[in-house]
């Protein structure tokens, strides 16, 4: 059974710091591509970060700079580092991990992430 178990959400004040962290069971992790993706209240899910079972990074304009991808393979983990956070940065946050070959994707229940003083 294949799990990605999202945690680190939480509430922040605008410029502060968190790191997401998501915990993958039940799939060759070394081999998938990982992602965050977040999801804002009447919004549609966008893609926040991605990296590459060779450890390509790509980010999304609006987080440039301020985010950071990161993966552990020994420990089956994929990390988002979030610094200088902002007020439109608040969503649920979503894990993802594919494989195009082997033609899966799975998704994480999503951690909360709000911005606010």
């Amino acid at each position: 059974q294949v799990q990605l178990v999202e945690s680190g959400g939480g509430l922040v004040q605008p410029g502060g710091s968190l790191r997401l962290s998501c915990a993958a069971s039940g799939i060759t992790f070394r081999i998938y591509a990982m992602a965050w993706y977040r999801q804002a209240p009447g919004k549609q899910r966008e893609l926040v970060a991605s990296i590459t079972s060779g450890g390509d990074e790509n980010y999304a304009d609006s987080v440039k700079g301020r985010f950071t991808i990161s993966r552990d393979n020994a420990k089956n983990t994929v990390y988002l580092q979030m610094n200088s956070l902002k007020p439109e940065d608040t969503a649920v946050y979503y894990c993802n991990a594919a494989q195009s070959a082997l033609r899966t994707n799975y998704w994480g229940q999503g951690t909360q992430v709000t911005v606010s003083a």
